[in-house]
C-alpha cells in the first residue's frame, strides 16, 4: 500500500463545490457563487496548492480571500474541514447524492426530501415512475422524464472517468515506461487511444525482449493504491484516483497487430477479422497467418496491416464500426483534422468575468502555444452568470485588447463576448454593441429542460440574429451530470449552415459538446464548426486537444473548422 499522498488541488476544489451545493440547499445567497468560483480556479491551477501554501500565497489566488485561505490551510493540515462536516450534519441525509443526479440540483433535492421523504436513488426512481413528482412545486412531467434520464445516465456510466482528467495521467505513465531501457515500442491503447469522451480504464501496450523489467517499473509507479495482478506479460494496478491501468507487453514482431487489436473497438476488430478471412487469413493480436499454409505474413506497422487488407490507414478515433471500413474501401474516408491544425482559440475567458488570468496573460499563453490569435469571450452580464460584463465594461475591455495587440507582435487578440440566450432566443446584451465585436458566441446556460419544440424555436431565434458567429456548447450537456437539451437537431444544423453560424465543439473536459456523433450529423447538414477550449486560465488552453479529438471522432476535416484558418481568412468568414 502506497503512503498517503498530499491533498491535491482537485480535492480542495471538490470540497468547495460540495460546500456550494449545501449552501444552495440552505438558500444562502452569494456564498455558493464565491465557493464555486474559488473551486474552479483551484482545480485549474498549474501550481500545486501545497507549494502555494508553503510560500504563504494562498490569498493571492483569485477568489480566495483570508476566510477561504484559512479553510484551505485546515484541509491541507487535517485532510478534512470542520465547516463542511457541520454543514453536512445540518443537511438531511441523502440530499447531496440526489443533487448530483441530472435534472435535479440542490434545491429540487431538498423539495424531494421534504415533500416525499426521498433520500436515495431507488426511492427517487420509484416515485418518478409512479408519477408522484410532477405535482411538486417547481416540477412537472418534463421534470420526471429528466430525472429518469439522469438516473439512467448515472447508472450507465458506472466507474468511468472523463477523458480530460485521465489522458494526462495516462500520458505521464507512458512517458515513464518509454524511458526504461527495456522498452522498445509503447502506446496507449483501448478507448483512451480512440479518445472516447469517458474512459473505464487505461490500456497500455509495449514491446520488449525483457518484459519483466517493464513490469517492475510499472508496479513501482507513484500514486498506486493497489496492485491487482502482476505477471510476465500483463499487470494491472489501481491508482489512488481509482482508475485502473492495464499493461501488456508483447514481442516486438507482434506489436503491429497487437496494437491494432488492443486499440479496438471490438466491433471494428470483428470487421477487420472478417476482411482477413475473405483473403483466407487469420488475424489476431499475434499476427496475420495464412490459413492455406500456416505461414505468418510479414509486417511492422498498423499501416502495413490496413494496406494488406486493401484499406488506407484508419485513424484510431474512427475505429468504432460506424461505416469507416466501408468508407475506406470505397475511397470516401475523410482526411480528419490533424491535431496541430487549429490556428487559434475562439472561446476564451479572462479575469474581466470569471477567468483567472488577464487578457495579456491569456494572450501570452496562447502565443506560447503556437496560436496566431484568440478571442476573448467573457460572459455578458446576466443574473445567472457570475461576474459578467456590461456594455460599459465591454468598451473598457476593448481598450485593453488594443493595447495588448500593440505590444504582441505577430499575434492578435479578437474582441468577443459570450452571451446567454433567454427563453425566447433573445440576447442578454444590446445588439448595438455586438456590431463592434469580432466574435459573438451565443450560449444557452439555463432552462435546458424546455419542451423540445420550445427549445428548437429558442435556438432558431438565436441563430436568426445577424450578429451571432458561433453557437456555444449547443446541447448544454455536462458529462455524467446533465443530459443534453432536447431539440430538433437537423433543423438547428440546417439553420446554422444557412445563416453561416459555426457550431461550437466546446473542448472543456466535462462538456465536449457537440458530441462526436452530433458533429458527424451536423457535417452531413453542411454546417461549419469552431473548436473552443472555454479556457478560464492559461492552462485550460490545453483542452483544445480534447476538442480536436472529438472533431476527429466526428469525421470532421480541416476545411470544416473555421479556426483552422489563418487570421486573415478567418476574419473574412466572421464578417460574411
Amino acid at each position: 500500500m502506497a503512503a498517503q499522498t498530499p491533498i491535491s488541488n482537485k480535492q480542495i476544489a471538490a470540497i468547495f463545490y460540495e460546500i456550494a451545493d449545501i449552501l444552495e440547499i440552505k438558500s444562502i445567497k452569494f456564498k455558493p457563487v464565491a465557493y464555486r468560483r474559488a473551486a474552479h480556479v483551484i482545480e485549474t491551477l498549474e501550481e500545486d496548492i501545497n507549494t502555494i501554501n508553503e510560500r504563504g500565497d494562498l490569498e493571492e489566488i483569485p477568489g480566495v480571500g483570508s476566510n477561504l485561505a484559512e479553510k484551505i490551510r485546515e484541509i491541507l493540515k487535517t485532510g478534512t474541514l470542520a465547516y463542511l462536516e457541520r454543514l453536512k450534519q445540518e443537511t438531511p441525509e441523502g440530499i447531496l447524492k440526489l443533487a448530483e443526479i441530472g435534472g435535479i440540483g440542490p434545491k429540487k433535492a431538498l423539495v424531494l426530501s421534504r415533500e416525499l421523504g426521498i433520500t436515495d436513488t431507488d426511492k427517487l426512481e420509484e416515485a418518478a415512475k409512479a408519477g408522484k413528482i410532477r405535482s411538486l412545486p417547481g416540477f412537472g412531467e418534463k421534470s420526471e422524464k429528466n430525472i429518469l434520464q439522469g438516473i439512467h445516465a448515472m447508472k450507465s456510466t458506472g466507474k468511468r472517468f472523463l477523458l480530460g482528467d485521465i489522458l494526462p495521467v495516462a500520458e505521464s505513465i507512458k512517458r515513464r515506461l518509454a524511458a526504461l531501457p527495456a522498452t522498445q515500442q509503447i502506446s496507449l491503447a483501448g478507448s483512451i487511444r480512440r479518445r472516447k469522451e469517458t474512459i473505464g480504464d487505461v490500456d497500455i501496450l509495449a514491446s520488449s525482449a525483457e518484459p519483466e523489467k517493464i513490469m517492475t517499473g510499472f508496479c513501482q509507479l507513484p500514486d498506486i493504491d493497489r496492485i491487482l495482478g502482476r505477471g510476465q506479460t500483463k499487470s494491472s494496478i489501481v491508482l489512488t484516483s481509482g482508475v485502473q491501468v492495464d499493461l501488456r507487453v508483447v514481442d516486438n514482431d507482434q506489436y503491429w497487430t497487437a496494437l491494432q487489436y488492443f486499440t479496438g473497438s471490438k466491433a471494428h476488430n470483428i470487421a477487420m477479422r472478417r476482411r482477413a478471412l475473405d483473403r483466407n487469413w487469420k488475424l489476431n493480436e499475434y499476427g496475420v497467418t495464412s490459413l492455406s499454409d500456416g505461414k505468418i505474413l510479414p509486417g511492422k506497422t498498423e499501416q502495413d496491416l490496413y494496406r494488406m487488407l486493401d484499406l488506407p490507414y484508419i485513424e484510431p478515433e474512427l475505429r468504432e464500426d460506424r461505416g469507416e471500413i466501408e468508407a475506406a474501401s470505397t475511397g470516401k474516408l475523410p482526411v480528419i483534422v490533424p491535431y496541430g491544425a487549429v490556428k487559434g482559440d475562439l472561446h476564451v475567458h479572462s479575469s474581466w468575468s470569471d477567468g483567472k488570468h488577464t487578457i495579456r496573460e491569456m494572450a501570452e499563453a496562447a502565443k506560447a502555444s503556437g496560436y496566431e490569435y484568440i478571442a476573448i469571450c467573457d460572459h455578458a452580464w446576466n443574473p445567472l452568470v457570475a461576474r459578467g460584463i456590461d456594455e460599459t465594461a465591454v468598451a473598457q475591455q476593448h481598450k485593453e485588447i488594443e493595447q495588448v495587440n500593440r505590444d504582441l507582435d505577430g499575434f492578435e487578440v479578437l474582441a468577443g463576448i459570450e452571451f446567454s440566450v433567454n427563453d425566447r432566443g433573445n440576447l442578454d446584451i444590446g445588439n448595438k454593441i455586438l456590431g463592434d465585436l469580432d466574435v459573438v458566441v451565443a450560449s444557452i446556460h439555463a432552462g435546458l429542460d424546455m419542451p423540445r419544440v420550445d427549445m428548437t424555436n429558442r435556438m432558431l431565434a438565436a441563430l436568426n440574429n445577424d450578429q451571432v458567429d458561433i453557437l456555444g456548447h449547443p446541447t448544454g450537456r455536462i458529462l455524467q451530470k446533465r443530459e443534453p437539451a432536447q431539440f430538433d437537431l437537423p433543423a438547428v444544423f440546417d439553420a446554422a449552415a444557412e445563416r453561416g453560424v459555426a457550431l461550437e465543439i466546446n473542448a472543456f473536459p466535462s462538456r465536449l459538446d457537440l458530441s462526436d456523433i452530433n458533429c458527424r450529423m451536423a457535417r452531413e447538414h453542411r454546417a461549419r464548426f469552431s473548436i473552443g477550449s472555454d479556457a478560464h486560465s492559461g492552462e485550460d488552453l490545453a483542452f483544445m486537444e480534447l476538442g480536436v479529438a472529438t472533431a476527429r471522432r466526428g469525421w470532421l476535416e480541416e476545411k470544416d473548422i473555421i479556426n483552422t484558418l489563418h487570421l486573415r481568412d478567418l476574419l473574412k468568414v466572421l464578417e460574411s
